[in-house]
């Protein structure tokens, strides 16, 4: 009994010691500039490349919630949301740091260097984004540090339990997030050193999100319905398609807001980003009607993501015209990966690994491929254009963040399994997660069933 109460009492005793300590930091003025270095136009551009990257997050919990079973949306959805307070908190704290403070060997941030963001306020700009405040380049970074561990809930989806999701949320972004991110964007990070190329966030978010969960999918096992085979329809397809479109808007800020600047390489970025969507969600679902299907919502919602996810580490290096050719060929992969997987043991329930992981190792290869300094001078050639060093260069970084993210991923579920129950009972996953887990139910339209006892005492 003790220890279940040390249990309920932990979250929220180590939230207020963090608060606490905060009244211990001291305040620091702004950064005054008086060198002039801030520009209003980019500054605009990427406040608001920083909303719109959040907004991802929600338009994520739609896009799952809308795919799981009916009696496990909100449990789904609000895995996606929480991250935005769990991972906040730990950016402002320590994570920032780890991802960009003063480099420890080319691996990871020393952690003391905008500890509680210390001098982050009055640092000068990043040499990435040289004409925005180093808070807004912060605050921007911290949106992809949001939306990465949402991406797993797909796959541990119907069956895992909440609290041991938050931990897996604050391991995961201090473990995995955080060395990735600093070997891609630090300037001493060692993929950066190497030449590794990462526009925004092929390694650092899809393949480390999509690696985690395969792990996690590997640990927890293979739900009831998965053994027994038992079809599961969408709960709510149009909150899928509201989800894709919430994602697909949202993109434009995490593609084009990471040139840092209102430019030229922000529009082709953008133009990528649409172009590479759109033959996605066209390609998903033409292949489909190939094999003998009707042409699906679902079909095009997903394929569309994928295009966006493959797109993503060569945005800003590759041409207009190539992105379509990635949007269609990814979604071909990922939609064969899914069908494989579908006949395997893996349950994976929404097809995280197939469609994140898969799609970003795409993006990623191809990135290598259709690369061109025409596009980014501050880029590289791809072997599409002669140059076989920097095609082998990307795939030596695919290589190290696959194996990294599920090594690490893997060993986080399993010593989350040690300490706390990482799975759900059988019964609370035949009542649904969201009246086990959250004593709270979706039901449309609404009828006078509250808690997880009424579910029990209906059944």
């Amino acid at each position: 009994m003790q220890k279940t109460s040390f249990k309920r009492v932990a979250p929220f005793l180590i939230l207020a010691l963090v608060a606490l300590g905060a009244l211990f930091i001291p305040s620091i003025t702004n950064y005054a500039d008086a060198s002039g270095k801030y520009n209003g136009a980019d500054t605009t551009w990427v406040l608001i490349s920083t909303a719109l990257v959040f907004l991802m997050t929600p338009g994520l919990a739609f896009f799952y919630g809308g795919m799981v079973n009916r009696k496990n949306i909100l449990s789904t959805m609000i895995k996606s949301v929480v991250a935005a307070g769990v991972v906040s908190v730990i950016w402002v704290v320590v994570g920032f740091s780890l991802c960009f403070g003063k480099s420890i060997g080319g691996f990871v941030g020393n952690p003391a260097t905008f500890f509680f963001f210390k001098d982050v306020a009055s640092g000068q700009p990043w040499g990435g984004m040289p004409t925005v405040p180093f808070t807004l380049f912060s605050l921007f970074q911290l949106m992809f540090a949001i939306i990465t561990p949402g991406l797993v809930v797909g796959a541990v989806a119907e069956r895992i339990r909440f609290t041991s999701y938050i931990l897996f949320i604050v391991l995961f972004s201090l473990l995995v997030y955080a060395p990735l991110a600093h070997w891609s964007w630090h300037p001493d990070g060692f993929l950066a050193k190497m030449g590794a190329l990462d526009f925004a966030g092929g390694t650092v978010v899809h393949i480390s999100a999509g690696c985690a969960a395969l792990a996690g999918a590997l640990v927890l096992k293979r739900r009831k319905v998965h053994i027994e085979k038992i079809e599961t329809p969408p709960a709510n397809i149009p909150y899928v398609l509201i989800g894709t479109s919430l994602l697909w808007f949202g993109w434009f800020g995490f593609n084009a807001g990471s040139a840092g600047a209102a430019n030229g390489l922000a529009v082709s970025a953008f133009a990528t980003t649409n172009t590479a969507a759109a033959a996605a969600g066209l390609s998903w679902m033409f292949f489909d009607v190939m094999k003998g299907k009707k042409p699906s919502v679902l079909g095009f919602c997903i394929g569309a993501v994928v295009g966006l996810v493959a797109i993503t580490p060569g945005a800003g290096y590759v041409a207009i015209p190539q992105s379509i050719f990635i949007g269609v060929l990814a979604a071909i992969i990922s939609n064969t990966a899914v069908h494989i997987k579908s006949k395997s043991r893996v349950d994976d329930t929404l097809d995280v690994f197939p469609c994140h992981g898969i799609g970003g190792i795409v993006g990623m290869i191809l990135t290598g491929v259709f690369a061109t300094k025409t596009v980014n001078s501050a880029g590289a050639d791809g072997l599409f254009y002669g140059n076989a060093s920097f095609f082998f260069t990307e795939l030596k970084a695919l290589l190290f963040a696959v194996v990294y993210s599920f090594v690490v991923s893997f060993l986080i579920f399993k010593f989350i399994n040690f300490i706390l129950p990482l799975r759900v009972s059988e019964e609370d996953e035949k009542i649904g997660l969201d009246a086990s887990q959250h004593d709270e139910i979706y039901l449309d339209p609404p009828r006078p069933i509250h808690t997880a006892s009424d579910i029990v005492a209906k059944a």
